[in-house]
C-alpha cells in the first residue's frame, strides 16, 4: 500500500493506536506542542512509537496557544479538574479551536509533502465536551481542507464513532504497548489517576483486559 497519509500524533492512546493500525499507509506524523501540561510526556511517547515503526515525526511548536488562549489545560497541574471525563467541569480543559488550528497546519504540511490524506484520532467520548472533535466539525473541516488545497486533501477520522474502550481493544489486538503512551492532563511523571483523562484511560485498559497504570 502506498504511504500517502499524515497523522496528527499526540502520543496518547487514541492517536498511537491509529498510528499502529494504519502504519502501512502513514508516511509522516506530526506532534504539536502548545503549552499544555502534558505536551512533554506525550511528545516522548510519540518519538518512541515513531522510531519503533520507522515513521518520520515532525514536531511543531504552537506556543502562541499557551500564551494567548484560556484553558485549565494551559494553566498548570493544579488547575486541572478531577472526576469523570464527561462531567461538566471538564469543559474547562477545552483549548479553543485546538483541532482546527492543528488540522490547518497538518493540511499545509501534507500538501507540502505531496501526501493526500490527513488523519486525526478523535473519538465518540470526546463529543460531549470538545466541539472540535464532533462529527459536524470533522465534516466541515474536511470540506475546508478539500476546498483549500490544490490536490484536494482528504481528512480521515476513522475513530469518530468509536469509544475509547473500543479503541483500546483494537490496540490490544495490534499489540500496542500502552505504557509508551501518556494521557494525564496534570503532566506529572506518572499518571495521577484522578483527572478525567486518567479515569477514562483506566476504564479503557480494563475493558480491553489490560493492566491499568493509573
Amino acid at each position: 500500500m502506498e504511504k500517502d497519509s499524515l497523522i496528527v500524533l499526540s502520543g496518547g492512546m487514541d492517536s498511537t493506536t491509529m498510528l499502529y493500525e494504519y502504519a502501512s499507509r502513514i508516511a509522516l506524523a506530526v506532534n504539536f506542542s502548545y503549552g499544555a501540561n502534558h505536551n512533554l510526556r506525550e511528545a516522548e511517547c510519540a518519538r518512541y512509537n515513531c522510531r519503533r515503526l520507522g515513521i518520520e515525526l515532525v514536531e511543531i511548536d504552537l506556543g502562541f496557544i499557551g500564551r494567548y488562549f484560556e484553558s485549565s489545560l494551559l494553566s498548570g497541574a493544579d488547575a486541572i479538574p478531577e472526576g469523570n471525563y464527561d462531567d461538566g467541569n471538564m469543559r474547562s480543559t477545552v483549548v479553543p479551536f485546538r483541532n482546527g488550528i492543528m488540522l490547518s497546519v497538518a493540511a499545509g504540511l501534507a500538501e507540502s509533502r505531496g501526501l493526500s490524506t490527513v488523519m486525526i484520532a478523535n473519538h465518540s467520548g470526546d463529543h460531549s465536551i470538545y466541539p472540535d472533535c464532533r462529527p459536524a466539525f470533522i465534516n466541515a473541516m474536511g470540506q475546508a481542507i478539500d476546498a483549500g488545497t490544490y490536490e484536494h486533501i482528504t481528512l480521515s477520522a476513522p475513530y469518530t464513532s468509536l469509544t475509547k474502550n473500543q479503541i483500546a481493544v483494537r490496540g490490544r489486538d495490534l499489540g500496542v504497548d500502552y505504557s509508551h503512551t501518556y494521557s494525564c492532563y496534570k503532566g506529572g511523571e506518572k499518571h495521577c489517576g484522578r483527572c478525567g483523562t486518567c479515569v477514562e484511560r483506566r476504564e479503557a485498559l480494563l475493558a480491553a483486559g489490560l493492566e491499568p497504570d493509573c
